[in-house]
């Protein structure tokens, strides 16, 4: 089943996320490898700055998916104020490899 990573941003932490990307893209890389991420990007600010994540996953139950979320650099590094994993149903426009 798929949940919604949603993730904001704590207020002034830009910087972190700006130098833990290369990890936390590495880590979204390895659970495409394993067929783990539906979907990811950043949320932006009226600047166009990110100020935090919607990252989709596949996993078998809630707990799983926050085993993801914690596994994450960007939550390791501290860089989320707020988490909120909400299971989801792709229902329009799913690819039909997703």
């Amino acid at each position: 089943m798929l949940f919604a990573l949603i993730c904001k941003d704590k207020p002034g932490s830009l910087q972190v996320r700006l130098d833990t990307r290369p990890e936390h893209v590495a880590f979204l890389e390895g659970l495409n490898g394993e067929t783990k991420l539906a979907f990811a990007g950043p949320f932006l600010d009226a600047d166009g700055k990110p100020n935090g994540s919607l990252v989709v996953v596949e996993a078998p139950d809630l707990e799983a998916a926050e085993a993801l979320s914690a596994a994450d650099p960007f939550a390791r590094a501290g860089l989320f104020e707020s988490v909120e994993i909400r299971q989801w149903n792709w229902t329009f426009n799913k690819p039909v490899s997703a």
